[in-house]
């Protein structure tokens, strides 16, 4: 099994940053891609930022200029550097991987969320 636990979320006020973090463990093979969705209240889950291995970055229009995806490949770890945050950026966030086994299956995972709050 694969395990994606997301951290780094929390309650911040407009203009400001926070970095969330991804750490994948478990029956690993390899990582093709990781990114991050998110999903507000009352709305549906939406992309935000995917880094495949190898590949370039995409971003969420929405995003883009604020938002920066990296990953630490010896770490199977991902990360969203979140800039110059907007009230519109609340949301539950999680993160997503896909993923060649040890026994070799490509398969899709999900972490539980972490909450951004952004908030006068």
């Amino acid at each position: 099994q694969v395990q994606l636990v997301e951290s780094g979320g929390g309650l911040v006020q407009p203009g400001e940053s926070l970095r969330l973090s991804c750490e994948a463990s478990g029956s690993i093979f390899v990582i093709n891609s990781m990114g991050w969705y998110r999903q507000a209240p009352g709305k549906q889950r939406e992309f935000v930022a995917v880094m495949p291995s190898g590949g370039p970055t995409n971003y969420a229009d929405s995003v883009k200029g604020r938002f920066t995806i990296s990953r630490d490949n010896a770490k199977n770890t991902v990360y969203l550097q979140m800039n110059s945050l907007e009230p519109e950026d609340t949301a539950v966030y999680y993160c997503t991987a896909s993923v060649r086994t040890v026994a070799r299956v490509l398969t899709d995972h999900w972490g539980r969320g972490t909450q951004v709050t952004v908030s006068a």
